[in-house]
């Protein structure tokens, strides 16, 4: 196959633009959302490995790296590393991989803004969310909005490998 302008592929020439990460957040979880919200995803991407797991304080600190820097927490004005492991360590989450054409955008626009309570109703945010940014921000906590999606390319081996390991990078094929 000749690479195609834009299509960017690793070594082992995995098309980063057809893969993204699915993380089902504890909220989503707890609300019994789980099979509703994987069935949305299904209609426009194949979904693959499913799997119910605790998270535990390193994947949740890798995962959310880039919100640990303190200012951050100044900007939310509060402990974001603490609520964090408040909202995560421990609790159940389910991860899940995506596979289909521009996966990655796709599932970004299917899933909605952060704020579920600005997102379209045709989104899952805009359908399942019951927080908004005004609220968490009012009780000075992260928000709960259902579901994380690698939102780029660039991202998707990062957040396979932070919640399937090192090697679960080898479930990337075409043939599930």
């Amino acid at each position: 196959m000749i690479a195609q302008p834009g299509i960017r592929r690793a070594p082992g020439g995995i098309d980063w633009t057809r893969w993204s990460a699915i993380l089902l957040k504890p909220d989503c979880v707890l609300r019994g959302l789980v099979d509703q919200v994987l069935a949305c995803l299904a209609e426009h991407v194949q979904v693959s490995h499913p799997r119910l797991i605790a998270a535990t304080e390193q994947q949740v600190m890798a995962h959310y790296d880039d919100m640990l820097a303190p200012q951050v927490s100044a900007e939310f004005g509060f402990d974001v590393a603490t609520d964090l492991r408040r909202l995560y360590v421990g609790q159940q989450v389910v991860v899940a991989i995506a596979n289909g054409d521009n996966a990655p955008a796709r599932l970004r626009t299917l899933i909605g803004p952060t704020d579920p309570s600005t997102a379209d109703p045709g989104t899952i945010r805009g359908r399942f969310g019951i927080d908004s940014l005004r609220q968490a921000r009012a009780r000075g906590q992260l928000i709960d909005n259902l579901i994380h999606t690698s939102d780029r390319p660039g991202c998707v081996a990062r957040d396979i490998g932070i919640w399937y390991g090192p090697t679960g990078i080898h479930l990337l094929t075409e043939e599930q």
